[in-house]
């Protein structure tokens, strides 16, 4: 079974490295690619010092277009499993095989790494929290399943998501949006607990005077989305 790590980053150069190096501790299960989108500061340098796999997209697509791009990547090479890791190192390689587990042995199509299960390690920001419990109520009355950490970027999933994903990614604020579209499509999603820790240095691409746009735009593609299915049906 053939398993890649899509790391999307914008401007990590002071957390790149460090995730290099522990992704580098598992390459007996998994190979990773980094999707770098075009950022300005010595990410792509970084990489290349370190001999490791990377796309350079020649401009910022957001993480959207960047994640889309590993999912491209990992249908053109016949991947079975692609799993999401973010640039920042908030998401600890340990808990890899977590992921993957459900989807080898239990069939499930995609499965989000949440901080809530278990509310232990970093928990985010009391405003990301607020939007965070705010979509998880608006996807859990729209498909009837509680997402407890819809905004998580650590997932897994496997060749019939990664073969959707390919073809369909939200551009802008996706994690949320791509929940959505996969329960309307009808795959298999699951949660499972996982502990996440505090950005070390750079900046998130999600900035206080985006908030307000960022809980707008999302709430009406997922309404949107939504009413696709219904439409449809």
């Amino acid at each position: 079974m053939r398993i890649l790590g899509i790391v999307p980053c914008f401007n990590e150069e002071e957390n790149i490295r460090c995730l290099i190096k522990e992704l580098s501790e598992y390459s007996d299960i998994l190979d990773f690619i980094i999707i770098n989108d075009h950022s300005t500061d010595s990410t792509s340098l970084i990489c290349k010092e370190s001999n490791v796999n990377i796309i350079n997209l020649p401009c910022n697509l957001g993480i959207g277009g960047a994640v889309q791009t590993g999912y491209i990547y990992a249908k053109e090479n016949n991947y079975d499993i692609a799993i999401q890791i973010d640039g920042d190192g908030q998401h600890d390689p340990a808990y890899l095989k977590n992921l993957i587990c459900p989807i080898v042995e239990n069939g499930v199509d995609f499965v989000i790494g949440s901080r809530f299960i278990k509310k232990e390690g970093y928990q985010s920001s009391f405003t990301r929290r607020v939007g965070i419990v705010y979509f998880s109520g608006l996807l859990q009355m729209l498909t009837r399943q509680k997402v407890t950490d819809p905004t998580s970027g650590f997932r897994a999933c496997n060749k019939r998501v990664i073969h959707f994903f390919a073809g369909n990614y939200p551009s802008d604020y996706p994690e949320p949006e791509s929940i959505m579209a996969l329960s309307r499509s009808g795959f298999k999603i699951m949660e499972i607990p996982v502990l996440m820790r505090e950005r070390n240095g750079g900046v998130s691409s999600i900035k206080s005077l985006k908030t307000i746009y960022y809980m707008i735009k999302v709430t009406l593609a997922i309404v949107i989305d939504y009413t696709r299915k219904h439409q449809v049906t």
